[in-house]
């Protein structure tokens, strides 16, 4: 049986009042505390007394009391009353400086390339945030799983969503061990895929992702065949690491293992570009001082590693025709 939990319109009213009144004994009292007129607090508490249908209040002219209805009304109403202020309280906390739990859904291969290297310094600048990290390659609703921000590839973010980069574009390779290739050879053509065992990735909605290549400037997209099937890039890396198969993986997450040799890119031209990654939340103004604070950390982050790479990316200047070079001292 459907039961209604609805409260019906005006029945808070005048609790406060009420509260004032009998812990101050005094009506004057409570509407200094208040900061409205006697007269006000009068008639609130007057429409409380007609609708709960009794007496709360014996007023002479020189002292106010509590009935035995108002002791009744005054010892559950109170403490109601109480956490009500504490609940206030705590959500105005939130609203005035970064604290609380900033809940992130993210996917299992975003965790080392973005997120790991940021959260010490993002919990070392604000001690007073939770950071509760859920990898998942999920596509969830933010706002009905109860997460402050995800993080995603542009081409997955809703276009009411709110996107801030966190990277820069990066193409989705396809690469292999080198036994892998000594095996069974090095596909030339996105056509030659169907000749060799490729990782397949099993989408959270229960479909099977096809490979996206190039052909010229178009793009195709390729039902590859092979004995694995995972549901997330790492495991489909280590696979690829192990010699199994081909894998098709974010560059940045092979991008240790192609420098080391562990891994070898095939098909590098026909290779599609993504947009990168984002931070996404629902609106800017319903965003919190914590998720504000990991915004702006976040960016001066990202951009403190993009300077960092573009000056290691510089080559060295050789000294001019004439100049000195001056030997450093230990």
């Amino acid at each position: 049986m459907k039961r209604d939990y609805a409260v019906q319109r005006g029945t808070l009213d005048g609790v406060e009042a009420f509260v004032r009144v009998a812990e101050r004994r005094s009506f004057r009292g409570a509407a200094a505390d208040l900061g409205v007129t006697p007269s006000a607090v009068s008639q609130a508490v007057r429409a409380l007394e007609a609708r709960v249908g009794i007496a709360l209040f014996t007023r002479t002219t020189r002292s106010v009391g509590l009935t035995e209805a108002g002791e009744r009304f005054l010892e559950r109403a109170l403490p109601a009353f109480q956490e009500i202020l504490a609940a206030s309280n705590a959500a105005r906390e939130l609203g005035a400086k970064p604290s609380g739990l900033l809940r992130i859904a993210v996917p299992r291969a975003a965790v080392p390339l973005v997120l790991q290297p940021l959260l010490a310094s993002f919990s070392a600048a604000y001690p007073d945030i939770a950071v509760e990290i859920a990898a998942s390659e999920k596509l969830v609703d933010l706002a009905k799983e109860g997460f402050d921000a995800g993080i995603r590839m542009g081409e997955l973010i809703a276009n009411d969503m709110v996107a801030i980069r966190l990277t820069p574009p990066f193409r989705f390779i396809v690469v292999g061990s080198p036994a892998y290739f000594t095996r069974r050879g090095r596909p030339r053509t996105p056509a030659e895929l169907a000749a060799h065992s490729c990782i397949r990735l099993r989408r959270s909605n229960g479909a099977l992702a096809t490979w996206r290549l190039k052909e010229g400037s178009e793009m195709v997209d390729l039902s590859v065949s092979g004995s694995l099937i995972v549901h997330d890039f790492p495991t489909m890396l280590e696979a690829a690491l192990s010699g199994a198969a081909l894998a098709q993986v974010p560059e940045p997450v092979a991008a240790e293992h192609l420098s080391s040799g562990r891994l070898e890119e095939a098909l590098a031209r026909h290779a599609p570009l993504t947009s990168g990654l984002f931070l996404y939340f629902p609106d800017r103004k319903q965003v919190l001082p914590k998720l504000r604070a990991f915004i702006e950390h976040a960016r001066s982050f990202t951009q403190d590693r993009q300077t960092e790479a573009s000056e290691t990316a510089k080559p060295a200047k050789t000294p001019k025709a004439g100049a000195r070079r001056v030997r450093s001292r230990d």
